[in-house]
């Protein structure tokens, strides 16, 4: 198991980012999503737990056979998907099930109802067992929190990596200038261009602190699959926090009981792209 700790800045507070994270995924999986492909909603449903109080649980089908890598694509099935399960109890929110794993994989016609996930293993007998799980907490700092995460367990050592959402390389397919912190201006707060060493005289400034365990148990292929795995979350996430910027004058306007308003308009428009059964 791969775990690493990635930290990013935004020039924002927690309460504009819960707005502006729930606009932006909503937005970003509506344009990304083709025919057969995408982020398909299968349930986004208030939840209540014991320890975190009241939340949102949502689960979705990441449809990405043609985003895998040739040697990926060479082990899977033409056709299949990734299951997400999140519980959000903003400010702290997890992704995937502590002993499970919340990525599973299932394979529409071969031998897996559509709409079956086992949160235990994967759904076919040639894809190994795989799983990611996501921690993430909130705070109105520029990410000098330490040791975040270890009041909750005991951590081993792992990699702590600072997303600059600026500076930080992303692949250049991905690439619009339009929402390159480094040259947007938001006309609605003032706030931008983000400039060389702007996390430490940007004011607001919140971070994202998130904990990621990806485990791929096949040997001669963990490490490559799990390093690679990372690498498409760090670029995730440096494409969903710049969007979320370059974006603000679109949602800063927005109660939370509007941008639910928007998610829900999306959610329904997305998987009819997708030809998804699930309104």
């Amino acid at each position: 198991m791969l775990v690493k700790e990635y930290r990013i800045c935004m020039p924002l507070t927690t309460e504009e980012y819960r707005v502006g994270q729930l606009y932006t995924i909503s937005k970003h999986s509506h344009q990304e999503s083709e025919k057969g492909e995408g982020v398909e909603v299968v349930k986004n449903e208030p939840h209540e737990d014991p320890v975190h109080g009241p939340g949102q649980f949502t689960e979705k089908r990441v449809h990405l056979s043609s985003k895998l890598p040739s040697w990926a694509r060479a082990v899977t099935p033409r056709i299949f998907y990734i299951t997400e399960k999140a519980w959000n109890y903003y400010p702290y929110t997890i992704t995937g099930e502590p002993r499970a794993g919340q990525y599973t994989v299932g394979i529409p016609g071969n031998g897996v109802p559509r709409g079956a996930a086992d949160s235990h293993s994967l759904q076919c007998s040639f894809l190994p067992k795989f799983s990611i799980y996501i921690e993430t907490k909130y705070e109105d700092n520029c990410g000098d929190s330490e040791n975040i995460f270890h009041s909750d367990k005991i951590l081993g050592d792992h990699e702590v990596s600072f997303l600059d959402i600026a500076f930080d390389e992303i692949p250049e397919r991905y690439y619009r200038s339009l929402e390159d912190p480094r040259f947007f201006s938001s006309a609605k707060t003032g706030r931008g261009p983000l400039r060389e060493g702007w996390r430490q005289h940007t004011k607001p400034i919140m971070c994202s602190y998130k904990l990621v365990s990806v485990k791929f148990e096949v040997w001669g292929l963990q490490t490559r699959v799990e390093q690679f795995v990372h690498k498409v979350i760090r670029d995730i996430l440096l494409i969903g926090h710049r969007q979320a910027f370059a974006w603000v004058d679109e949602w800063c306007d927005m109660s939370l009981e509007e941008v639910r308003a928007f998610e829900t308009q999306m959610q329904v428009a997305t998987n009819q792209k997708l030809g998804s059964q699930h309104p």
